[in-house]
């Protein structure tokens, strides 16, 4: 049987780190074993739906390169759907829905439920003064065809519920987990189609993975305690069920469940921040999978050959964000200063340090100070902290250090120097300020530290940053010549 695997998010706002590991774990196993990976949107609760999500999501796995076989999808900027097991949106397939509880209740395996609110809440409550499991106590599975037809026609809310056996064991095997069985005394009676007509998630999703043909259901942990109830519902039907995978949760560093309260958990936050999807994906692959190796640095064809749900940790993974951005650093290191540039002019233009048309001038001597700082980068937004040096126009010692470097008593000579250099050049760039420092080392017997530092605090303000004859090449001949004029006239 060919491998189909889903994601299948709900629409409720912005897309967690957790669930694009997720989707990622579905779409690598489906690569892996060449199979199809489908999206579905999961929208039966109608009170959570949030206008945009649906598009937010699709942008956020375009952007990381997890694209789906068959599924919703964004066209000329309206929702369609690939794909021959349609529709996708749990919305529009109430009718389904509808049609498969008949043969649920005509079977026995599910009954109307009349009670209120505030009698399943009463219910509940002393259930849980009493220590016991708060569960629906079964008073409408008694009730007569008479009677429910009775209660329709008086127009009495209802939702119908799982009619679950007393005291029997469900069982399955889960690749991560191992076999796992729970009793029905544990369990409850869940309610299968609310009042509004709307399936509930447990009721809907296994229609659908079925009707869908979904081999293998890969999700969160936070699933585990509902699967049984899946695995009832699939013997109910007569249906195979499929095999279970559920991933452990991705950790904040205390050990929690990562949570905003405590920093960036959505991808749309990386995104803005400007880390790269390439490096995204590699890092959430490791979180939680290890390889048989120690390698850490994957390509996403690599991902989908060395894969596999059998080395998936059964403990939680930590999200260890110095990690991220080590690996973020990596890939910014490895890519072309144009497509660096690119997403780094947002944030220059956002910090004002040019604008919108200043970028596009000035792109070719941008793309040079890019060159320079890149490796400085952890991700994009970083960028307005390191440029700082190729902005100013007066240039004044950053820390004491620098303040100290400019005391030196031959400051005004090596300056002086150096400026002589800069007048004769007919081009300025790397090679010239090698050049020039070597024969300035030659004629002075300055050298090393007493030689380079002097100059690069006297050309931006600091003593440590960028290879110098960068910097030399960056800033070109005027503002080399104004900034230590600058200094020589204001600093010494």
């Amino acid at each position: 049987m060919s491998v189909r695997v889903r994601f299948a998010p709900s629409p409720t706002g912005f897309v967690h780190i957790g669930s694009l590991r997720t989707a990622l774990y579905n779409y690598l196993f489906a690569k892996k074993k060449d199979g199809k990976y489908i999206l579905r949107i999961e929208d039966t609760d109608q009170s959570r739906f949030v206008e945009g999500a649906i598009e937010g999501m699709l942008k956020a796995m375009e952007w990381a390169g997890v694209n789906h076989d068959e599924g919703v999808t964004i066209k000329d900027g309206e929702p369609v759907e690939l794909g021959e097991y349609g529709p996708y949106v749990q919305s529009q397939r109430l009718e389904i829905y509808q049609e498969k509880i008949k043969t649920l209740l005509e079977s026995g395996h599910a009954y109307h439920c009349f009670c209120s609110k505030e009698r399943i809440d009463a219910l509940r409550e002393g259930q849980k003064a009493a220590g016991e499991m708060p569960r629906y106590d079964g008073l409408c599975k008694s009730l007569s065809a008479e009677e429910i037809a009775a209660k329709k026609a008086a127009g009495e809310s209802f939702v119908i519920r799982l009619n679950l056996p007393q005291n029997r064991d469900i069982a399955f095997s889960d690749i991560v987990r191992g076999n796992v069985v729970v009793n029905t005394a544990d369990m409850d009676d869940q309610v299968l189609i609310k009042s509004d007509g709307f399936p509930t998630y447990h009721f809907a999703v296994v229609v659908d993975d079925h009707l869908m043909g979904i081999t293998h259901v890969i999700r969160g942990e936070e699933w585990l305690i509902s699967t049984p109830k899946h695995v009832y519902l699939y013997e109910a039907f007569g249906w195979p069920a499929p095999q279970y995978v559920h991933l452990p949760n991705i950790l904040n560093a205390d050990k929690k469940k990562l949570s905003k309260r405590q920093g960036d958990v959505a991808v749309e936050d990386f995104m803005k921040k400007g880390y790269l999807p390439e490096a995204l994906v590699n890092y959430i692959a490791l979180v939680g999978w290890s390889p048989e190796d120690n390698q850490e640095i994957f390509s996403m064809a690599e991902l989908e050959e060395k894969f596999s749900l059998e080395r998936v940790s059964k403990s939680g993974g930590v999200f260890d964000v110095n990690k991220l951005n080590w690996v973020n650093a990596h890939y910014i290191k490895e890519s072309a200063d144009e497509r660096i540039l690119d997403l780094a002019i947002p944030h220059l233009v956002a910090a004002g340090f040019i604008t919108e048309v200043e970028a596009q001038e000035r792109y070719d001597w941008l793309k040079s100070m890019i060159a320079v700082i890149k490796e400085k980068l952890s991700y994009i937004a970083e960028v307005t902290d390191h440029v700082g040096i190729f902005f100013k126009t007066e240039i004044k010692p950053e820390d004491e250090e620098a303040a100290e470097i400019l005391k030196g008593e031959q400051m005004n000579t090596l300056l002086d120097a150096f400026i002589g250099k800069i007048q004769e050049a007919e081009v300025i760039d790397a090679a010239f300020g090698k050049k020039a420092l070597k024969e300035i080392q030659k004629e002075t017997g300055l050298k090393g530290p007493q030689l380079f530092k002097p100059i690069r605090v006297a050309i931006t303000g600091q003593s440590h940053g960028p290879d110098i004859n960068q910097i030399i090449e960056v800033l070109g001949k005027q503002n080399l010549l104004s900034r230590i004029e600058y200094v020589k006239s204001h600093l010494l």
